[in-house]
């Protein structure tokens, strides 16, 4: 009577696997898998959806009821991922620093859609530093924010890096370019 159990077929199907390879066969893809292995993570993953929707569904909450007129509102289109005063309120610029403040040499960036012209735009937003909290025109927008283990695109960071004093005073938002 033939034997049925597990053991019986795992123990054929071995010696036909030994009886078809070598053991250098064996160990070089054992040798290749565990070459390729670590490298497999760095591999590019494309995070982009499929096609653009541009459409007002399509659209992020912020998106749909952006301005462009008054750069002193949290509404302004630039302003879609920006978190603290704007500067615009603290005697600075859409993209300047007030007198007396130096900008951070680092930035986080969001992607904007300007309601003029539908498209979508690179906005690098730059903290002030060097003189205490404007606190005026505070704002605490987050369309499209991650976590913090993405901090290029992350808001909750105070980017007072690489100037002389890490004293937070308002944030800027410079258009970069388009982000097609």
């Amino acid at each position: 009577m033939p034997d049925h159990s597990s053991d019986a077929r795992f123990e054929r199907l071995l010696r036909r696997l030994a009886g078809h390879s070598s053991r250098r066969g064996i160990l070089a893809r054992l040798g290749a898998t565990i070459v390729a292995a670590p490298v497999f993570p760095l591999l590019p993953v494309s995070h982009a959806q499929s096609g653009k929707d541009r459409s007002v569904r399509g659209k992020t909450g912020f998106a749909r009821t952006a301005q462009t007129k008054d750069d002193t509102q949290c509404d302004y289109w630039r302003y879609c991922a920006i978190d603290g005063s704007l500067c615009t309120c603290c005697g600075g610029g859409v993209h300047t620093c007030p007198p007396g403040t130096e900008p951070s040499p680092t930035s986080w960036v969001g992607t904007c859609i300007n309601p003029d012209d539908g498209r979508a735009y690179l906005i690098a937003y730059r903290d002030c530093c060097g003189s205490s909290a404007c606190n005026r025109c505070n704002c605490d927008n987050t369309d499209r924010a991650t976590e913090i283990y993405r901090p290029s695109t992350n808001n909750d960071i105070i980017w007072c890096f690489g100037v002389s004093s890490m004293e937070y005073h308002c944030s800027t938002a410079v258009v970069v370019g388009t982000a097609e």
